[in-house]
């Protein structure tokens, strides 16, 4: 049984039923990552950024099982993003292969569907069931990346202070809990789109991006109502005053303990300098002293971005497991259910 579920309104026992099943999923498909906790958890499902929406579904073994605390056999969600959706799934391991996937997807494509979407796009983690799952049903993988994790245990700080002192003169570094001022949101969305603007890229930008200043207070806003920490880290180049380099890491309420990298950017003409190493280098001293649940830093990068992936592994992060983005044609996806059914 399938049904439309909305989190801004489900009772507080169906948003734990719901957390113990993604608990259960990460348990066996991503086991040396931390689990989920309820914090902010509700708000993490609820919330979007303006312009955007998220449908949701369970799928339950009878109709409202999730009220009385029994978790559901599978969920899932698609943010609908102007002509894009991006959808997410998840199923108990203990009931996989039993066509509950199947029911989930059928539902997500309906509605994408009915939305008017050319296309539905999903994050797909290697080494796990989900890459077999997706491409059964046509998902051609449109881009490819690699997460690192740095163990923070493992950091030797005396050298981390040399790389993050290590820039070159005319530039200095500035940090910002909780996101820039205002007065630098326009610089801030100025340095982003020129690195956008500067490589040809078929990622399909399924996280959050900010490349205009009321994009970026959006983002921010949404990041925060979403229990979501963000921290920024900002090179100056002091005689333009421009943003010649930034850093983004968000550490999430849900898992204090692992924080996410978002985006690491240097402008070309800026780069040669040491600003990518000591802006990620300064990070972790302030993370250190801001997050002390913090144990490990996650981040992706495509294969060849070849220096931000030198300047990680003089860091200390260590290659974990592929993540792609897998893209699927809606009114094929639509038409391979009908034919199944």
């Amino acid at each position: 049984m399938v049904r439309e579920w909305d989190p801004r309104t489900a009772p507080s026992v169906e948003i734990e039923a719901v957390l113990t099943t993604l608990n259960a999923a990460i348990a066996t498909d991503l086991p040396d990552d931390p689990t989920w906790r309820i914090d902010s958890f509700r708000e993490y499902l609820a919330v979007t950024m303006p312009g955007e929406r998220r449908v949701c579904w369970l799928a339950e073994e009878e109709p409202g099982a999730s009220h009385h605390g029994k978790p559901p056999l599978g969920m899932a969600n698609i943010v609908l993003v102007a002509d894009l959706g991006v959808l997410e799934i998840t199923v108990d391991p203990a009931v996989r292969r039993k066509g509950i996937g199947h029911e989930l997807l059928g539902a997500v494509a309906q509605r994408a569907y009915a939305e008017g979407l050319p296309s539905v796009a999903v994050e797909v983690v290697g080494d796990t069931p989900a890459v077999k799952f997706y491409e059964h049903y046509d998902f051609q993988c449109a881009y490819v990346e690699f997460r690192n994790v740095l163990q923070l245990s493992t950091v030797d700080w005396y050298r981390l202070g040399e790389m993050a002192r290590g820039i070159g003169s005319g530039y200095r570094i500035e940090y910002y809990p909780g996101g820039p001022p205002e007065e630098l949101y326009e610089a801030y969305a100025e340095a982003k789109a020129i690195v956008r603007e500067s490589y040809d890229s078929s990622d399909l930008e399924l996280r959050p991006a900010s490349y205009d200043p009321e994009r970026l207070r959006a983002s921010l806003a949404t990041l925060h109502a979403r229990g979501l920490r963000p921290y920024i880290v900002v090179g100056i180049h002091e005689p333009t005053g421009k943003i010649a380099g930034l850093t983004e890491v968000v550490v999430a309420a849900q898992h204090p303990s692992r924080a996410d990298q978002y985006d690491t950017v240097v402008v070309p003409a800026h780069r040669g300098y040491g600003l990518g190493r000591a802006l990620k280098a300064r990070m972790l001293f302030e993370l250190r002293s801001a997050e002390p649940r913090l144990t490990e830093v996650q981040t992706w990068n495509a294969f060849e971005n070849e220096p931000m992936l030198k300047v990680n592994a003089e860091l200390g992060f260590e290659p974990d497991r592929q993540w792609s983005e897998y893209e699927a044609d809606v009114a094929e996806l639509v038409r391979r259910f009908d034919k199944d059914d």
